[in-house]
């Protein structure tokens, strides 16, 4: 199936590349070169797409005028979160964990899944709720794990004294040779 405005899976050809409006604008050029009495085939040639498409959007012309031609919504199954559902997420998130009843800052999908379920009432797997942050803007973070007991202070004490005598290297050091057999020349 020839296509060349848009991605061709498995045979089917998929909803061209551009913003909603690029595709509208594209369409009315169409209106523009049939104006001037060019053939489906040249529209095609010139816009970069197929003459059926060509063709389809010249009958959605002559069925519906302009409004014919406007894009239709994205198919797929609408999102279960409204707008200011997703709004009121980031502001409970953004109050930390402990304000939501956690006794450790650390949010965790399932715990974002749980907070989901009982204050917007949709409820979402925990495998999913990574893929709604994502969309939010928002990005997984590891925290660094450290000892309770950690004394920073004798760390940069230690760093300043005794690394560098430890960092030292030997005298007479060279590189040795990529081969175990070989002796590096010196």
């Amino acid at each position: 199936m020839q296509y060349t405005g848009g991605i061709v899976k498995g045979g089917v050809s998929m909803r061209p590349r551009g913003s909603p409006a690029s595709l509208e604008s594209r369409r009315r050029s169409v209106i523009a070169f049939l104006q001037q009495e060019l053939s489906l085939h040249e529209i095609a040639r010139r816009l970069g797409c197929h003459a059926s498409s060509v063709l389809r959007w010249r009958n959605a012309w002559r069925a519906g005028g302009l409004d014919g031609l406007k894009a239709k919504p994205a198919a797929g199954r609408p999102p279960r979160l409204t707008a200011t559902q997703k709004a009121r997420l980031v502001r409970l998130l953004t109050q930390g964990a402990r304000a939501q009843g956690y006794r450790t800052e650390l949010w965790t999908t399932q715990r974002i899944a749980a907070l989901i379920a009982d204050r917007l009432g949709v409820h979402y797997h925990r495998n999913h709720v990574g893929k709604l942050l994502h969309q939010l803007g928002w990005s997984p973070q590891t925290p660094e794990r450290r000892a309770v007991e950690r004394d920073e202070a004798a760390i940069a004490a230690w760093k300043r004294t005794r690394w560098p005598r430890v960092k030292r290297t030997p005298r007479g050091w060279a590189p040795t040779s990529f081969s175990p057999t070989r002796r590096a020349s010196s």
